[in-house]
């Protein structure tokens, strides 16, 4: 029965503050989000990187570890989801990236933070940290067919994650008052990006659902097996080992649709958008699931 109670512990926070989320937007369909979306990838976001690879205990070893680890979780993830466009005849390339670049951000870390408190916390971001990069690197080079080095150059996260890593390779401490203002923007970003996740639900719409469920199936089921087929190869246990299970678990990003629609066509839009609704929607089924038998098996 304790099992059930962690559980519950952990999945209520992130569910009602993305329920909030969906509140909000039901009651104003007009609620502006740009702000939430300019906070959380200029300032948010390399906060909770920074914060989650520097202050958690994290060492060089496991944040190369587990990078290298969910990098091959990301090839397997785009092998499935070349296999399921193709079938679908769908854009291979354009329509990939919700295959691979799952939430492990702002629903992932929360999960795991109160799955496994700052020890989950900074291997989730070490995790996250790959995504992240993706995102401004092979996201942008999916959704626009081409690759450009100034996206790179100007994303503030890109800056984040070399800072951070140089910050554990060299063990360098961190000054309290940094400590303090990431761990406060950590927590700030990591609220109003679940609640505008919740928002988001209310306003994306969703284009063929059976096609869309289809991929969403590949990403929520076959995402979890992926990540037990690492773990399995690699002999990975205890707390690394589950959140590493949970992280794979995650529907598709947000910042997928974000990227995609300043980049691909309308109709590809559609079909991302469609892609991230009923994977979130799956994963409310999904990821508790996964949750529970990550905390049964690796503690």
């Amino acid at each position: 029965m304790e099992i059930y109670f962690k559980l519950f512990e952990v999945l209520f926070p992130v569910f009602f503050v993305v329920g909030i989320g969906y509140f909000l937007g039901k009651k104003n369909p007009k609620l502006d989000t740009t702000f939430i979306a300019n906070f959380g990838a200029n300032i948010g976001s390399p906060a909770i990187v920074f914060y989650s690879v520097t202050t958690t205990g994290l060492t060089f070893e496991i944040f190369a570890s587990y990078f290298l680890y969910y990098f091959l979780a990301i090839v397997g993830f785009a092998i499935v989801g070349i296999i399921f466009l193709k079938s679908l005849r769908k854009d291979v390339i354009m329509e990939l990236p919700p295959f691979i670049l799952p939430n492990t951000g702002n629903m992932g870390l929360p999960i795991c933070l109160f799955a496994y408190g700052t020890q989950g916390l900074g291997i989730a971001g070490s995790i996250a940290s790959i995504i992240i990069l993706f995102h401004f690197t092979l996201g942008v080079f999916l959704a626009s067919k081409k690759f450009t080095l100034e996206v790179i150059l100007k994303s503030p996260a890109f800056y984040s994650i070399i800072i951070s890593v140089l910050f554990i390779y060299f063990k360098i401490e961190v000054p309290n008052f940094i400590i303090n203002t990431t761990m406060l923007l950590t927590y700030a970003t990591i609220f109003l990006i679940l609640m505008s996740l919740g928002i988001a639900l209310t306003r994306l719409k969703v284009f063929s659902f059976n096609k869309a469920l289809i991929s969403s199936v590949a990403r929520v089921f076959i995402g979890p097996l992926i990540g037990f087929g690492i773990i399995k190869f690699f002999n990975l246990t205890g707390v690394a080992a589950g959140v590493l299970l949970i992280q794979c678990s995650m529907p598709s990003a947000i910042l997928n649709y974000l990227v995609g629609s300043i980049y691909s066509p309308k109709k590809i839009v559609d079909n991302i958008a469609s892609m991230i609704v009923v994977s979130t929607v799956l994963s409310f089924i999904t990821v508790p699931i996964v949750v529970f038998l990550a905390l049964k098996y690796f503690i």
